[in-house]
């Protein structure tokens, strides 16, 4: 390659250099420019004290060899740095490298990694059960895309532990609602909600407290026939839950309406 390609190339990674950073410039040795290993690995260098010195770097391996081995490294490189930023911001940008490497290296062994990342980029900020859960939820489709595009990788072993811990956070979140309709005796809407986390969250570690509080909102319902099952299901399945003891008593008080009502034919309530 001509001298005067190498100051091309220099040329245009001082221009990369302003454009990206505002008043940081960095200039590349045209030696440096004109090897996408030894760009990649000067970005490498960089990568712990500084970052966005180090993107630079690495856009320009891509930029420059975007077929190369380095290029695909470098991608990742730059995502990986977002990631490690650790705000919600950077996780944004994150996420956002993490897809582009995918589509442009579908191939690669790294895109299950890539795709993990981009699952850890939502779920690193899911809030608490009490709060509102759109992360989570985004945290659980996209690992959900590990196991079914990536099924045999290293990721899926990992990914199958964070869809339960999702799911456990999105079944209490929906156990909070159902606990909080049942309080302000909105029965059908907890029955609702309490009713979803059984069919889309079986393996709930809470199940006792919903068992407890569907039975106990169609029992307030004037619905004993209904509450019946769930009370006994709490007993039996879990004899030592801190609520089996009250579902016993509730669960004779279900009984006895309900033989009153079949004794006589009273219509159920309506709400």
């Amino acid at each position: 390659m001509s001298q005067k390609i190498f100051a091309a190339l220099a040329v245009c990674s001082l221009l990369l250099g302003a454009a990206a950073c505002g008043s940081k410039k960095v200039e590349i040795a045209p030696q440096t420019a004109s090897s996408d290993e030894t760009l990649f690995k000067e970005g490498e260098k960089l990568a712990k004290k500084d970052a966005e010195k180090a993107r630079l770097y690495w856009r320009q391996t891509i930029d420059s060899f975007p077929k190369s081995y380095y290029a695909q490294r470098a991608k990742l490189g730059i995502a990986d740095t977002y990631f490690d930023e650790n705000d919600e911001g950077n996780m944004i940008l994150a996420a956002a490298e993490y897809r582009e490497f995918i589509q442009l290296f579908p191939y690669s062994p790294a895109a299950s990694y890539a795709q993990y990342r981009i699952a850890l980029s939502f779920f690193n900020k899911a809030l608490k059960p009490g709060r509102d859960q759109q992360k989570t939820q985004q945290a659980l489709s996209e690992f959900r895309k590990v196991l079914t595009n990536y099924p045999l990788s290293e990721e899926a072993k990992q990914t199958r532990q964070k869809i339960t811990d999702c799911e456990e956070r999105l079944a209490e979140h929906a156990f909070m609602i159902g606990e909080q309709y049942y309080r302000t005796a909105a029965f059908k809407a907890s029955t609702s909600r309490l009713t979803e986390i059984l069919t889309t969250y079986p393996t709930y570690t809470g199940m006792d407290k919903v068992y407890f509080y569907l039975a106990a909102a169609y029992l307030d319902w004037g619905k004993p026939d209904q509450a019946i099952p769930f009370f006994t299901k709490l007993t039996t399945d879990f004899p030592k839950s801190n609520l089996a003891s009250k579902a016993q008593d509730r669960l004779k008080e279900a009984q006895k309406l309900a033989a009153v009502q079949a004794a006589a034919k009273v219509p159920e309530k309506k709400k």
